[in-house]
């Protein structure tokens, strides 16, 4: 059964206890993650953005708020059937491209095991053809650039298409072609069924994705969605992405309805 969303986040609270006090990483965080689609989330270091993303990996429990993958909530599951969602419906990728392989593995491999994870029949090839990788099926991790060891990361991740693929910052040791090829594969991948939320620093990954979602002091500031205003809470209140939010200084707005549409511009 295919879900519309690969993960929901329902006012996902996470505390951490320090020497110095209680440190609230995450402030009631309301998120939607489609399916077949990407979703960028981006924000200054200290902003929440690891701690979003263990939480949606099944890492770590938030201190209070849901969460559901594949339309399972999964923050009252025991250890054991979180153990077991997580390999049959998440994918993790690291941020470098290494710390996703075995050494002494091929490509081919890496699927395999991937696929008995799993419990599911792969067309191997099939999946390394639509990557550009077929011809490094036999290949070692070491014989591969870090851009083609990235893109087998994702292949491995997606294995099974599990309803969610989370990557942290996979294009940050990438130069700027390998990162771009990277892109396109994730996004061919995205017609498996699979949604993908990349934590990152980069503009071309923001550019690239379906929606992006803005975290600051550990709160969302902002979403977009193909670069449109997309949030409205029930207050009917819009929020605004940091770049358009720029053009209104003094916080004031001048609406005007026409023809069934809202414009807002400065004052």
């Amino acid at each position: 059964m295919q879900v519309e969303f690969a993960a929901l986040c329902d006012s996902v609270i996470k505390i951490y206890w320090a020497e110095s006090g209680e440190v609230h990483a995450l402030k009631g965080i309301d998120a939607s993650f489609p399916a077949r689609a990407v979703t960028a989330i981006v924000g200054p270091s200290g902003s929440g953005k690891s701690s979003l993303l263990r939480i949606l990996a099944g890492l770590d429990r938030p201190t209070a708020g849901s969460v559901l993958v594949g339309g399972e909530e999964i923050t009252s599951l025991p250890p054991r059937k979180v153990h077991a969602l997580r390999r049959s419906s998440i994918g993790f990728v690291f941020q470098r491209p290494s710390d996703n392989l075995v050494s002494d593995r091929n490509v081919i491999d890496h699927l395999e095991v991937a696929a008995k994870r799993r419990n599911r029949f792969v067309d191997h090839d099939e999946l390394l053809d639509r990557l550009g990788l077929l011809h490094r099926r036999d290949h070692r991790p070491h014989q591969l650039s870090g851009g083609e060891q990235q893109r087998v990361a994702f292949a491995q991740a997606v294995v099974g298409e599990p309803a969610l693929v989370i990557a942290d910052e996979p294009t940050a040791e990438l130069d700027s072609a390998s990162a771009a090829e990277l892109l396109n594969a994730v996004r061919d991948l995205t017609n498996l069924g699979t949604g993908f939320v990349i934590s990152t620093h980069d503009p071309k990954v923001v550019e690239a994705a379906d929606a992006t979602l803005f975290l600051r002091h550990g709160a969302v500031e902002a979403e977009t969605i193909h670069s449109r205003l997309s949030v409205i809470d029930g207050a009917g209140r819009i929020q605004l992405p940091p770049e358009a939010l720029k053009l209104f200084p003094q916080r004031r707005a001048e609406l005007r309805i026409e023809n069934g549409e809202l414009w807002i511009k400065p004052p």
